[in-house]
């Protein structure tokens, strides 16, 4: 049920760095790595209803409907900016070495799942990713579908982990030096307005 080119081609997939790896490194990064596991889960969670939606048939509502299309898409552009704002207030050393203590883990995780809900391009992806690894003389499309939605959502959030660990262990070299920290933040707060501002501009 699984061939070798799905997992090569959903393993490069979920490599490329988008609006999900760039939350979870930034959670690793100034809150640590608990932080960024729920960071990973969140994002990872984000997927399902997308892939929920693309299964059942829903996502044609949102390639055929602009209006509904633009209403998810503007949604995402606002919670992009105003998770980059959030950042971009928030920029002293102080602010990011004591930023993890009385931070709600559930917090950080429905953060991430908002990232993904609404996203509409994530439904659309999907809707154009698995079924062209269903074989034609399956005679359960749905389960074969559902099975590599689950197997691509695992590949994720291993995926997402690894990214969490690697930014946890740069965490002391960043927290180290304030300088350092202010940049980075304004730095990821800055990709966010960007991702925020590249999706206002995203075509069905």
């Amino acid at each position: 049920m699984l061939s070798t080119e799905f997992l090569l081609t959903s393993l490069v997939v979920v490599l490329i760095p988008g609006t999900g790896v760039l939350y979870t490194i930034s959670t690793g990064l100034f809150l640590g790595l608990r932080a960024s596991l729920f960071a990973a889960i969140g994002c990872t969670f984000g997927i399902f209803p997308s892939m929920l939606a693309s299964i059942l048939g829903l996502s044609v509502i949102l390639h055929t409907s602009a209006l509904a299309f633009q209403v998810v898409k503007f949604a995402g552009v606002a919670y992009l900016l105003y998770l980059a704002w959030g950042m971009w207030k928030h920029t002293s050393g102080l602010a990011l070495t004591q930023g993890g203590q009385g931070r709600s883990m559930f917090d950080l995780a429905f953060k991430g799942f908002l990232i993904n809900i609404l996203n509409p391009k994530l439904t659309l992806f999907f809707l154009a990713f698995l079924p062209q690894f269903v074989p034609e003389t399956t005679t359960t499309p749905m389960t074969h579908m559902l099975v590599l939605g689950l197997v691509f959502m695992g590949m994720t959030l291993g995926v997402f982990v690894l990214y969490g660990l690697l930014a946890n262990g740069f965490r002391r070299h960043v927290l180290g030096s304030p300088r350092v920290a202010k940049y980075m933040q304004r730095s990821f707060a800055a990709t966010f307005a960007l991702l925020g501002a590249k999706l206002a501009l995203a075509e069905r």
